[in-house]
């Protein structure tokens, strides 16, 4: 594209709930040059001029968990859900193992798709393909990078298949992180799927190959009861002071799920700047555990963000974190809510952008990454600047017009840009019906 790319007549969101009416916001290359009134900064021959006509520009949404291909794979899988949720997961492992890069390819790409046109410009992965993890990745990265889209990658290793294999795995993933670390777009991370599954040895030599190739770790911390007494059984510890011994918390951390930690190890995951990646709307599916609730998270400071774990939309998450943090503060038992859900929306997930990618992320300000997004949201400004209520319920109702990935415009008025949505879907239908036939081959024979 020639020229600048100029957003005129937008509507900011301030984090404190302010609403700033007839702005615009001049990007250039992959970050944003200028915020100011729209009268002051007028079109220039050869700019792309985006009419906003009020609506709101945001900074682009973090999706700080999920599983692109996994997810797909569930769905399937749904009539298992009367044998319990072992059932299920055991078959989609089974799909998973049965994966080739050209499959995870066409799934990652209606994934992102999807992402994309939800507003999200930077997803964490946590991808599951043991069949070949180094050949999976690079399909991953080729499909980020011919989308637009900014991704972290990890492979969820298990030590369950074998010692000796889970720690090729590793070290795959280490030699994948260690080649994308000046990726525009991609980012690769070590990862583990939790503490039950995961010998002493791998986790030994997952902390010393994170201090050499400086990658973050992502894995499920305590997601489940099983999880919690699986890795006291075997290891005679809980599973945060365990991880804590091999140097996995800290703010290179992604730790999905945490609904079996109780409150001193909240202080334990706030006190290290561990990312605690959260995912409302899913977790409404899984079994009670009893762990800490979401208020002992934010008394402590824990840095937050959500994640959709691939069976949901970052929409739908951010639509249940309301409802929890509404809940929780009609009980008394949360204070300052608007504060709260932009911690999980913005300001954690921007730190680990930020840290990442080098620039400041979460902000529409001078300097900051321009990975932004135009709502179809007009809110309207009351006396004293106020949006009125909260500004994150809008976002919870409001589809992406326009989705920005570092000043390239990926997303133009709902339609993705230089793809077909349509194709992508077509391709990833075959690749499911084709892992499908494998494995249910498979199942058949055994």
């Amino acid at each position: 594209m020639e020229g600048r790319l100029l957003f005129k007549d937008c509507t900011l969101l301030t984090a404190d709930g302010r609403v700033r009416e007839g702005m615009a916001v001049l990007v250039e290359g992959a970050t944003i040059r200028r915020v100011a009134a729209d009268v002051e900064l007028p079109a220039l021959p050869g700019d792309w001029a985006v009419p906003c006509r009020g609506r709101v520009l945001a900074p682009g949404l973090i999706d700080c968990h999920t599983h692109l291909v996994g997810g797909q794979l569930l769905p399937r899988s749904a009539g298992l859900l009367v044998h319990g949720v072992r059932a299920v997961m055991e078959r989609t492992h089974r799909m998973e193992a049965a994966l080739s890069a050209g499959e995870v390819e066409a799934l990652t790409a209606q994934a992102l798709a999807h992402a994309l046109l939800d507003g999200v410009t930077l997803a964490v992965d946590h991808l599951h393909a043991p069949g070949s993890p180094a050949a999976a990745l690079e399909a991953q990265a080729r499909v980020a990078r011919t989308l637009g889209m900014r991704v972290v990658l990890s492979h969820a290793t298990h030590t369950h298949a074998g010692e000796g294999p889970a720690l090729a795995q590793l070290e795959s993933s280490a030699e994948f992180a260690a080649g994308t670390r000046r990726d525009a777009l991609v980012r690769g991370a070590l990862g583990f799927h939790a503490s039950a599954d995961a010998e002493d040895a791998l986790l030994e030599r997952l902390g010393r190959l994170r201090e050499e190739v400086g990658a973050s770790v992502i894995f499920h911390l305590a997601e489940s009861e099983e999880d919690l007494t699986g890795t006291f059984a075997r290891h005679g510890r809980r599973v945060v002071p365990r991880l804590d011994t091999f140097g996995l918390l800290g703010p290179f951390a992604v730790a999905a799920g945490a609904r079996a930690v109780d409150r001193s190890e909240c202080e334990e995951l706030a006190r290290s700047r561990t990312l605690v990646a959260i995912s409302p709307a899913e977790s409404r599916l899984a079994e009670p555990t009893g762990g800490a609730r979401l208020e002992t998270f934010v008394a402590h400071q824990t840095r937050l963000g959500l994640g959709t774990s691939g069976t949901s939309s970052l929409r739908d998450e951010l639509e249940a974190a309301l409802g929890e943090v509404l809940v929780a503060s009609r009980a008394g038992r949360l204070h300052e809510p608007d504060s709260v859900l932009t911690r999980m929306l913005l300001t954690g997930p921007a730190e680990l952008c930020s840290s990442l990618f080098g620039l400041p992320a979460g902000e529409v300000r001078e300097g900051a990454l321009a990975d932004l997004v135009v709502f179809e949201w007009v809110p309207a400004a009351l006396p004293g600047g106020s949006a009125g209520g909260l500004p994150v319920r809008g976002l919870c109702r409001a589809r992406a017009a326009w989705t920005v990935v570092g000043g390239r415009v990926v997303v133009r008025e709902g339609q993705l840009v230089g793809q077909d949505a349509v194709v992508l879907g077509q391709e990833a239908a075959r690749a499911l019906r084709s892992v499908w036939a494998r494995t249910a081959v498979g199942e058949a024979a055994d």
